[in-house]
C-alpha cells in the first residue's frame, strides 16, 4: 500500500502502549511499512526494544518518547516532540490500556484501582485524541485518521471485569463522538474491537480463565501479527474512506453465541 501523503511525505505515527503486546506489533507493522512512528510508553527501555526490533528491516524512523496517558503534561510533551521530528500527526493509534486487578468482586474493587483503570484507558484515550484532533485539524495538510484500540470487552463482559468492561464501553462513545465531529476537518476515527491475541496479557487464557458459567476452561488465541496488519490495513485507507469499527478475535474463542 502508498504509505506517502499528498505532498511526498512519509506517513507519521504515534502509537500508544508501544512497549510491549498490540502495541509494539501495530508499530513493528508500521516502521516495516515505511511508516515512522512515534513510540509513547511508561518505560523507555521497552519502547526502545520496539524501535530496534524493526530496525533490520528498514522502513521508517522511530522515536521513542515517554509518557504515562493519564498525564496531561506528558501527553503534550508526546504530541510536541513527535510534531518537532516529523512535522506532522497521520494516524493516532490510542492503543495503551490496563486490564486492573483481575478476578476481583465489584464489591471489593478498591476505588484507586477503578480510578487506576479509567484513567489510563478511557481519560487516556481522550486526552491522547484531544491532542491528535487538534493537530491533525490545523496541520497541512488537513486532517488524519484516529483509531481506537476498544475490545471485545466494548461488547460483552468477562466475570469481575467491571473497571475494563466499563471504560472499554466508553470507548466505543468515544470513538462515535471522535467520528462524527472530526468530518468537517478529514479526520477520520474507527475502532478495532480485539479478542485473545497472543500476548503477555492473555497467557493466562490458554491456562484457563472464569467463564460466565462459573467454569474454569482454557480459550484459543490468535496470532498477534494478525491485530497488526488489520491495524495498518486501517491505517492506509484513503481519508475518504473508514473502517468505522472492526472485531478481530482467535475464531473458536467463547463470544459468538454461547461459546
Amino acid at each position: 500500500m502508498n504509505t506517502e501523503v499528498t505532498d511526498g511525505k512519509t506517513r507519521i505515527a504515534v502509537v500508544t502502549g508501544a512497549g510491549s503486546g498490540i502495541g509494539r506489533a501495530v508499530a513493528v507493522e508500521l516502521l516495516r511499512a515505511g511508516w515512522s512512528v512515534a513510540l509513547a510508553g511508561r518505560r523507555t527501555g521497552p519502547l526502545e526494544e520496539t524501535a530496534a526490533s524493526a530496525a533490520d528491516a528498514g522502513g521508517g524512523e522511530a522515536l521513542a518518547v515517554r509518557t504515562d496517558v493519564s498525564q496531561p503534561a506528558d501527553v503534550a510533551a508526546l504530541f510536541a516532540a513527535t510534531v518537532e521530528r516529523f512535522g506532522r500527526v497521520d494516524l493516532l493509534f490510542n492503543n495503551a490500556g490496563t486490564f486492573g486487578p483481575g478476578g476481583v468482586p465489584v464489591e471489593d474493587l478498591p476505588y484507586e484501582a477503578w480510578r487506576h483503570v479509567v484513567d489510563t484507558n478511557l481519560n487516556g484515550a481522550f486526552l491522547c485524541a484531544r491532542a491528535a484532533y487538534r493537530q491533525m485539524k490545523e496541520q497541512r495538510p488537513q486532517g488524519g485518521r484516529i483509531i481506537n484500540n476498544g475490545s471485545i470487552s466494548a461488547h460483552a463482559p468477562r466475570p469481575h471485569s467491571v473497571a475494563y468492561t466499563a471504560t472499554k464501553h466508553a470507548l466505543t462513545g468515544l470513538t462515535k463522538s471522535l467520528s462524527l465531529d472530526g468530518r468537517p476537518y478529514r479526520i477520520a476515527v474507527g475502532q478495532i474491537d480485539i479478542g485473545n491475541a497472543a500476548t503477555d496479557m492473555t497467557q493466562r487464557m490458554q491456562a484457563g480463565v472464569l467463564q460466565a458459567d462459573g467454569e474454569i476452561a482454557a480459550e484459543p488465541v490468535m496470532d498477534v501479527a494478525d491485530v497488526a496488519r488489520t491495524v495498518r490495513h486501517m491505517a492506509e485507507l484513503p481519508l475518504e474512506a473508514n473502517v468505522q469499527f472492526a472485531t478481530v478475535l482467535a475464531t473458536t474463542m467463547p463470544y459468538v453465541g454461547r461459546g
